[in-house]
């Protein structure tokens, strides 16, 4: 089996967790830049570097394939790995989606058909149909695309850096809003810097992933905050307003500083964003049904591999339920994919401080600063901040209903799938 290296590996997390400065326009938006920036800057303090930490020891210990799954499961049994597993997929049902979704919604502003009729839906189908076979060939693979994608919705950004230092549009004032929404800009803030810990479900496939984990949290998080922090800067240079931002906006931006050509450049690097984010993303959901399947928790099915680790059939089901999924609308919900995310990072936090406890011997090459106080402390920031999104959830609804009543609902379906699982199991 050909292993991802450091730089693949960092390239591909960097996908899983950001894809580019796409999707931070709302930040801008709502909150002004001064407070955005200060948001990038603190954001991934609290929420992003504990993360981080938490994986890099873990995963430097334990480089198992299933990575959080199998974290969970050690320290605190099959009923919370179970759940650990089941709120990482049902969070990515809101998070998969939105990827071919943007996708289609780009291609419609260079060929107006894409989003018309049942058009969507079959280059949705296309969309992840692609990643899916792309996969099968492997992590490596995987890896290698990441390098190129990343270079390619870069670039874009870095031109109109450049461009941006010597032009400015004369738009108006670039003050902060009247009042500034620090609830949702937190909320937009968390959602472009979460997903660390997905990058631990393939530390089988990874070269010497006991050194490799560690660095890479800490290249693709120093990545995450120049993308973000510096194009922003660029555009608050040419003296655009924050009202004028919104989603899609980055286009327009490129197009005022250099010229129609760059922005259809970034256009074309949305989508390429896009394709990227959900091919990593692929690769690494994929293993979590696969160790399921092997643990006795998932159908045997999901268990086949091919002859070089591949777990094809676990691939093919993911590929056929984000499909499923396409026509629902989730682009709005972030709140509760961070809800559900967040959930299953607590249960991480407790297996890092728990396993201190159970396995002190256990070799660590890398270890959170601090012993075990700073271990048990380390998930007081996510905490804090997945309570003021549980807060936020009231104001967001699906049929009615809140945000945070779905999002126990869904947990609580977990408990109930888990007691199937295990009758199943049982009986086998």
């Amino acid at each position: 089996m050909r292993k991802v290296t450091l730089l693949q590996f960092a390239a591909a997390t960097y996908l899983m967790v950001s894809g580019g400065p796409y999707g931070i326009e709302e930040l801008v938006q709502n909150c002004g830049y001064l407070l955005a920036l200060a948001l990038l800057f603190v954001i991934p303090l609290l929420w992003s570097l504990p993360v981080g930490l938490m994986v890099g020891e873990l995963a430097a210990a334990i480089p198992v394939e299933g990575g959080f799954y199998v974290w969970v499961r050690r320290a605190m049994g099959p009923f919370w790995g179970f759940q650990e597993a089941w709120l990482s997929l049902t969070a990515s049902i809101f998070d998969m989606a939105v990827y071919p979704t943007v996708f289609v919604l780009s291609l419609g502003k260079i060929w107006a058909p894409a989003t018309q009729g049942s058009n969507g839906f079959l280059i949705g189908a296309a969309f992840v149909l692609v990643c899916v076979v792309w996969n099968l060939f492997g992590a490596r693979a995987v890896g290698e695309g990441s390098e190129i994608i990343g270079i390619l919705l870069l670039a874009p950004f870095v031109l109109m850096v450049v461009f941006a230092l010597v032009h400015r549009t004369g738009g108006g004032s670039a003050g902060p809003p009247a009042r500034p929404d620090w609830a949702g800009g937190i909320l937009v803030a968390m959602w472009n810097y979460m997903g660390w810990d997905n990058a631990s479900t393939i530390a089988g496939e990874v070269e010497n992933p006991q050194r490799t984990y560690p660095r890479v949290m800490l290249l693709a998080l120093a990545a995450t905050v120049v993308s973000y922090v510096i194009p922003i800067t660029a555009v608050w240079k040419m003296g655009i307003p924050p009202g004028d931002w919104a989603t899609g906006s980055w286009v327009r931006f490129a197009s005022l500083a250099a010229g129609q050509w760059l922005g259809f450049a970034t256009l074309l690097g949305a989508m390429i964003s896009t394709l990227g984010s959900f091919n990593a993303l692929t690769l690494t959901l994929s293993r979590l049904p696969m160790v399921m399947a092997e643990d006795g928790y998932a159908p045997r099915f999901l268990a086949r591999t091919f002859s070089n680790g591949v777990p094809w059939a676990a691939i093919l089901t993911c590929g056929v339920g984000w499909v499923a999924v396409l026509p629902l609308n989730f682009d709005r919900l972030l709140i509760l994919d961070i809800l559900l995310y967040g959930a299953s990072l607590v249960l991480e936090f407790i297996a890092l401080a728990r396993l201190r406890v159970l396995e002190p011997k256990l070799h660590r090459p890398f270890v959170v600063p601090g012993g075990q106080a700073a271990a048990m402390l380390l998930g007081a920031g996510p905490l804090a901040l997945l309570i003021t999104a549980a807060i936020r959830s009231h104001d967001q609804k699906l049929a009615g209903v809140s945000a945070l009543a779905v999002g126990v609902a869904i947990m609580a379906a977990g408990v109930a799938a888990y007691g199937l699982a295990e009758w199943r199991r049982r009986l086998s």
